[in-house]
């Protein structure tokens, strides 16, 4: 088994660390790993790190050089260099676990999935509220919907690539600046015929930032996954439908809210999914998607 891990960098020093967690994998016998750096900045800001880092690993290790401050340009460029048979994901700010990638391998045969995503647990620092490490709002999950995977992220994946029916789909331009590229681009490959799973115990982490500890940053977020998710209708009548029934559930999650308002852990879980519900409303209606990506890291 051949797999090419792509991880996509952007002015962020943290790819060092990342880098020696991938160094200390498990790697199963008979199982090939290469690892693709994609550098996003204007300049390669990060290839001097990356190269010194590529000199400790037992792997091998390619450098790209991608600019233009537009993840789904990254991805892309990691996606036109893999030569093996399946591609695995990672972000620059993640630590995986020793036994990740053997996790997901095993979940992999264990299914026969062309996909397998796992958590992206988050990290909380001393600075952040004990509301907000108990609703662990951070962390990110791929979840079944009625049972079945239907999308997921490129923060922890296993994907099926060379000889697919989709080995030549690219991650949408249009959202690399916005975010939820990689929940359209899985959405999309579903629909060519992928199938899914998900590998609860294949854990990577993300420490949170002290920038993202605010109300304002999770909302913004979860309105974007909703934006992304309205991909899943094609046609006008199944926009409309989508825009229906999201409508009203926001506005439940909204009536939620309000009853929740002494708690501040419920009252945020029900605003944030009351702000996806809108989102996808947004979504549905083809409003403009806000720039996120390509200033500082975030």
């Amino acid at each position: 088994m051949n797999i090419d891990l792509c991880i996509c960098t952007f002015r962020r020093e943290h790819i060092t660390d990342t880098l020696r967690s991938v160094g200390a994998l498990a790697v199963p016998e008979g199982v090939a790993l290469r690892v693709i750096v994609v550098d996003n900045d204007d300049t390669d800001s990060a290839r001097a790190r990356v190269e010194a880092v590529a000199q400790t690993l037992p792997m091998p290790l390619r450098y790209i050089h991608a600019p233009g401050a537009n993840i789904s340009i990254a991805r892309n460029a990691g996606l036109d260099a893999v030569e093996a048979e399946w591609a695995a994901f990672l972000d620059d700010d993640e630590i995986a676990a020793p036994d990740w990638l053997a996790t997901m391998i095993a979940r992999q045969r264990e299914t026969g999935a062309d996909g397998i995503f796992g958590p992206s647990r988050a990290v909380y620092g001393p600075g952040a509220p004990e509301w907000m490490k108990r609703g662990d709002f951070h962390s990110q999950y791929a979840a079944p919907r009625n049972g079945v995977v239907e999308t997921g992220h490129t923060c922890n994946a296993l994907l099926r690539w060379t000889a697919t029916p989709w080995a030549a789909e690219r991650f949408e331009l249009a959202r690399g600046k916005s975010g939820g590229e990689d929940t359209e681009f899985f959405f999309r490959l579903r629909s060519l015929g992928a199938t899914y799973a998900i590998a609860e115990d294949a854990v990577v982490t993300e420490e949170v930032p002290e920038q993202r500890l605010s109300i304002g940053w999770l909302l913004r977020r979860r309105y974007r996954i909703g934006q992304s998710y309205s991909a899943t209708a094609q046609s006008l009548p199944a926009r409309a439908r989508l825009f229906g029934t999201a409508g009203v559930k926001s506005a439940y999650c909204g009536a939620r809210t309000l009853l929740a308002l002494p708690n501040p852990e419920r009252r945020t879980f029900w605003l944030m999914r009351g702000t996806m519900h809108a989102g996808v409303c947004a979504g549905c209606l083809a409003l403009p998607e806000r720039a996120l990506y390509g200033g500082a890291p975030s």
